[in-house]
C-alpha cells in the first residue's frame, strides 16, 4: 500500500512517520517475492532496508550522493528511486542491474561491484565538491566485511585530514558473504557489545539535549562523552585516526538512524556513523544460512529451499572434492580464500584441516603475498579466488609470486562469463593478465575429470601455476579422452582434414557441438583441447599451420592478450602463412544476463561459432580459387 506511493525519488518523504515500519515490511516482502523468482542478493538487502530509508529521508537525492560499497545492498535504494517495475527483469539481459549503475539512474552516483572502494570514491566526490564550490552531502556506505580490505584504510587515512563534511556509514552486520574473520571483526564486536556504555551515553546525552541547554553545555557533554567512550571502549580506532565517531546505533530504528545522520551532517570533517544491522532480517532462512542467501538462486519462499534441484555437480563441487584428496595425500597443501570459503568450495577442507585453511577476509592482495610467504616456508598454497576478484591482486602475483618463481597454485573459479552480476563480475580477463607475467603457467580443463587431473599436476609441479574453470555445471562429456598431462602440451580430441579448431577450457564443450555440425555437413574437423594457455603447444601449432588453411581458436576470454593472440604471434614470428579465426570476447565489457544468452549475442555459442567458421572457410576458398 505504501510502497505503491513511491514512484520517483524523494516520494518516501510524503509517507507519514507512523507508517515507516509498515513500509519497511512491504519492502522486505517485495524483495523476498521478486528474488525468490529471479534470484539475486537477498540477505544484504534485507539487512539494509531501514538504513536506506533513513538515508533517503535525510538526504536530498540526486543532488546529495550515496556511494554503495560493492553495491549488492542497493535494492531498496532502487525501489525508493522509482525502479519498482525493474525488478521483474532484475539481472536479466537488457534488464535492471543488481548493482548501482550511473546510466540506469541519476541517483546512482558511482558504479560498484567490488569491495572496499566506496570511501575512496566518496572522498574523490568530496574533493570535487570543494573545488567546484558545491554544497551537497556525500555519503559512503561500507560494510564491516569490506573493512577487511586494505583499500578502505588507505582511504580512511586520507579522509582523516578533511576539514569539510564527509559521512561514512559503517553498516555493521558481522558478515561478509560468510561470517567475518580477523581483528577488525573482533574490534567491532567489542563496540557492539558495550551495552553499558551505549545506554549510559545515550541517556545522559539525550537528556541534556532535551533540556535545551546552550551550545557550551552541549559541547562539554560531547567532550565528556568522548572521554567516557575512550575509557569504556579501549582503542577507539576511528577517533584515534582523526575521524569523528557516532554510534553505534540500531540500524533498524529509522528514527534513530535519521537522528544520527542529521548530527553527522553538521560535522565539518569526516565522520563515521556506526550502524548495527542484521543480515537477512525478516526472513529466517536468510538469517540461518547467510552464505546461501547472499547471492541466492530462485527459491521457495515457504521453505527457503532452491526451486531448481541441482542435477549435477558444478566445477566448484569438483574442486572441493579434489582439495579433500590433496589435503589427505600431502600435508604440505594449504588453502587460502578471501572471505569466500563456501563460494570457492573450501568449506569442507576447512572442516577437516582447520590448521591448514586460511580465510584472510576481503583482501585478495594480502592473500597472494601471504601465499608467497607460505611457499617460501616450504608449503604448497592453493589460492582459491574468483576470476574477477583475483585481478585486484595482479601486482602481488607478478611481484611476490612470479618474480621469485614460487610454487603457488591459483584455483580460479567463475572464469569466463558468469552472467547475472554483469561487468564487474565477468571473469573474462584472467587468461590475458596471467599469461602476460613471466614464469606463470596457465591451464584450463575441458571437463570435470580434467580439473581433477590438473589440480594434481599443479600440486606436483614446482612453478607458479593457475587453473581457471567456469561457473556452473561441470561438463562430463569426453570421459574417454584423458591423456596424461604434460607441461605445455595440448590434447588432440578428434582428427580431421578440413579445419583445425583449438578450444580453451569451457569452449571445448561448444567445440564438440561445432564439430558435430560440420560432420553432418560432410566436413572432417580436427578438435584440440588447448589445456595450456601458457606455455602454448608450439610444436603442435606449427604442425597445424603446415596441414590446414584455417585454424580456429575458441576461448571464453577477451581476445586482447588472449590465447588466440598468442597463437597468431607465434605463427607470425615463425613465418607460418595460415589464416587464424579468433573466437572470443571483443574489446568491451559484457553486461549482465544469462550466460547462454550472452554467448549467443557474442556469436560464441555453437550456432554462432559454426556460422562464423563456415563463412571464414568459404571466403578463404574463394580467395584460393581466385589466385
Amino acid at each position: 500500500m505504501y510502497l505503491e506511493q513511491i514512484n520517483k525519488v524523494n516520494d518516501i518523504k510524503t509517507i507519514d512517520k507512523k507508517n515507516y515500519e509498515a513500509l519497511a515490511q512491504e519492502i522486505r516482502d517485495f524483495l523476498i517475492e521478486k528474488i525468490s523468482v529471479n534470484g539475486g542478493h537477498l540477505g544484504s538487502n534485507l539487512g539494509a532496508v531501514e538504513l536506506t530509508m533513513a538515508l533517503h529521508l535525510t538526504l536530498d537525492l540526486p543532488e546529495d550522493k550515496i556511494i554503495w560499497d560493492v553495491g549488492h545492498q542497493s535494492y531498496t535504494h532502487k525501489l525508493l528511486t522509482g525502479r519498482r517495475d525493474g525488478f521483474d527483469t532484475l539481472r536479466k539481459k537488457d534488464g535492471m542491474s543488481g548493482f548501482p549503475k550511473r546510466k540506469e539512474s541519476e541517483c546512482d552516483s558511482f558504479d560498484t561491484g567490488h569491495s572496499s572502494t566506496s570511501i575512496s570514491a566518496g572522498l574523490g566526490l568530496v574533493k570535487a565538491r570543494e573545488l567546484t564550490g558545491g554544497t551537497n552531502t556525500i555519503v559512503s556506505v561500507i560494510g564491516d566485511g569490506s573493512l577487511t580490505g586494505g583499500m578502505a584504510y588507505e582511504a580512511l587515512n586520507n579522509a582523516s585530514r578533511l576539514d569539510t563534511n564527509f559521512i561514512i556509514v559503517l553498516n555493521d552486520n558481522n558478515m561478509s558473504i560468510s561470517e567475518n574473520v580477523g581483528g577488525v571483526s573482533k574490534y567491532l564486536n567489542t563496540i557492539r557489545t558495550a551495552d553499558g556504555y551505549i545506554s549510559l551515553r545515550d541517556g545522559i546525552y539525550n537528556a541534556m539535549l532535551s533540556k535545551r541547554y546552550g551550545d557550551a553545555v552541549i559541547g562539554a557533554v560531547r567532550k565528556t562523552k568522548n572521554v567516557f567512550k575512550q575509557m569504556v571502549i579501549p582503542g577507539m580506532f576511528f577517533e584515534d585516526m582523526g575521524l569523528t565517531y557516532l554510534g553505534p546505533v540500531d540500524g533498524h530504528d529509522i528514527h534513530a538512524v535519521c537522528k544520527v545522520l542529521k548530527e553527522a551532517k553538521r560535522c565539518n570533517k569526516a565522520v563515521l556513523v556506526h550502524v548495527i544491522t542484521e543480515k537477512g532480517r525478516g526472513f529466517e532462512p536468510a538469517i540461518r544460512h547467510p552464505a546461501r542467501f547472499h547471492g541466492a538462486e530462485p527459491f521457495e519462499i515457504e521453505t527457503g529451499l532452491p526451486r531448481n534441484k541441482k542435477a549435477k555437480a558444478n566445477y566448484t563441487d569438483v574442486f572441493a572434492t579434489v582439495m579433500m584428496k590433496m589435503g589427505a595425500r600431502n600435508d604440505k597443501v594449504v588453502a587460502i580464500t578471501a572471505a569466500m570459503p563456501d563460494g570457492t568450495g573450501l568449506k569442507r577442507f576447512h572442516n577437516v584441516y582447520p590448521d591448514r585453511f586460511f580465510d584472510v577476509g576481503i583482501a585478495e592482495e594480502h592473500a597472494v603475498t601471504f601465499a608467497a610467504g607460505l611457499a617460501v616456508g616450504g608449503l604448497i598454497p592453493i589460492v582459491a579466488i574468483y576470476s574477477s576478484f583475483l585481478q585486484r591482486a595482479y601486482d602481488q602475483i607478478l611481484h611476490d609470486v612470479c618474480i621469485q618463481n614460487l610454487h603457488v597454485v591459483f584455483a580460479i573459479d567463475r572464469a569466463g562469463l558468469v552472467g547475472s552480476d554483469g561487468e564487474t563480475h565477468q571473469g573474462i580477463f584472467d587468461l590475458s593478465y596471467l599469461a602476460s607475467i613471466p614464469n606463470m603457467h596457465v591451464m584450463a580443463p575441458k571437463n570435470k575429470w580434467e580439473l581433477s587431473d590438473m589440480m594434481k599436476f599443479a600440486v606436483d609441479t614446482d612453478v607458479p601455476i593457475a587453473i581457471r574453470y567456469p561457473r556452473g555445471q561441470a561438463y562430463d562429456g569426453l570421459r574417454d579422452k584423458r591423456e596424461p598431462i604434460v607441461m605445455g602440451k595440448s590434447e588432440v580430441l578428434f582428427k580431421g582434414e578440413d579445419i583445425a579448431i583449438i578450444a580453451v577450457g569451457s569452449m571445448v564443450k561448444i567445440g564438440v557441438d561445432v564439430v558435430n555440425r560440420f560432420h553432418n555437413g560432410g566436413k572432417d574437423i580436427t578438435l584440440i583441447n588447448a589445456r595450456f594457455v601458457k606455455p602454448i603447444d608450439e610444436e603442435l601449432i606449427s604442425e597445424l599451420a603446415d596441414q590446414y588453411k584455417l585454424i580456429v581458436t575458441m576461448e571464453e576470454n577477451v581476445l586482447t592478450g588472449g590465447y588466440g593472440e598468442r597463437v597468431v604471434d607465434f605463427l607470425a614470428s615463425n613465418d607460418k602463412n595460415v589464416k587464424v579465426l579468433k573466437i572470443g570476447i571483443p574489446d568491451r565489457f559484457v553486461e549482465h544476463g544469462n550466460v547462454d544468452a550472452l554467448l549467443k549475442e557474442l556469436q560464441m555459442d555453437a550456432a554462432g561459432a559454426y556460422s562464423r567458421i563456415v563463412n571464414e572457410y568459404s571466403n578463404l576458398r574463394d580467395q584460393i580459387e581466385s589466385v
